[in-house]
């Protein structure tokens, strides 16, 4: 699992797609444990790749990234954060200023709206905090069940797994899971994945997706599980 260093991702495509060859054969509980390990070995302490300060600019910059990449997503937010980072401060910024420091995003009109009415929610239902609560996340506007893991995850430390167009497509790949849709693909990781790599693996699975599993030619050769992987179309090397 290899970083570029180039941030040149391309928009993802819609997570739920149909799933890649069906592999030969199952993973073994041994080879799961094999594949994670091997994830930590190369990427110690993974992160995620968007830019905050803290809970709540996390849930906008999430917010902020359906349909975008983090790197796009981190230019728009770095000015935008710097004159809030709070709900009270988002609110008072206003949405006309929220639209214009996001307007390089695809959506921006939508999710500037979205981004003042979850603010104002904070404020008057949850004390100005981030709940963590998956629940009570996902009743924020804009917020759907990837976007609540991922704050679940990255900001609270819990072995949520958010089920993005890489995880997705790397989970099939490998034989993690058979699901045809993000929350089938979401069950079978929580139900496989080691408790001890329950938190990070969220993570090892995007990075993996996104630097060395990519849609259209992995990068097999490089791969450091290509010998337990149950792709059966590997690109030689």
């Amino acid at each position: 699992m290899v970083r570029r260093t180039d941030e040149t991702a391309g928009k993802a495509t819609k997570a739920g797609s149909a799933p890649p060859k069906r592999r030969v054969g199952k993973l073994s509980a041994a080879e799961v444990f094999e594949i994670f390990r091997r994830f930590a070995e190369v990427e110690p302490a993974p992160k995620g790749e968007l830019e905050h300060s803290n809970p709540f600019t996390l849930l906008v910059a999430v917010v902020l990234s359906a349909q975008a990449t983090d790197a796009g997503v981190n230019k728009a937010t770095r000015a935008l954060f710097a004159k809030a980072d709070t709900p009270a401060k988002m609110v008072a910024l206003g949405e006309d200023c929220v639209r214009e420091a996001i307007k390089t995003i695809g959506l921006y009109r939508n999710k500037a709206k979205n981004v003042i009415a979850l603010s104002e929610k904070l404020i008057a239902e949850h004390g100005s905090e981030v709940p963590r609560d998956r629940d009570a996340l996902e009743t924020l506007p804009g917020v759907g069940r990837k976007t609540a893991n991922v704050v679940m995850n990255v900001a609270f430390g819990e072995p949520a797994m958010a089920v993005d167009t890489h995880v997705f497509r790397v989970a099939n790949r490998i034989g993690l899971s058979s699901g045809k849709t993000p929350l089938a693909v979401e069950d079978d990781l929580n139900r496989a994945i080691p408790a001890e790599f329950g938190v990070p693996a969220h993570h090892w699975l995007i990075l993996h997706g996104r630097y060395l599993c990519k849609a259209r030619k992995p990068e097999c050769p490089r791969c450091p599980i290509r010998d337990i992987c149950r792709f059966q179309d590997k690109t030689p090397g």
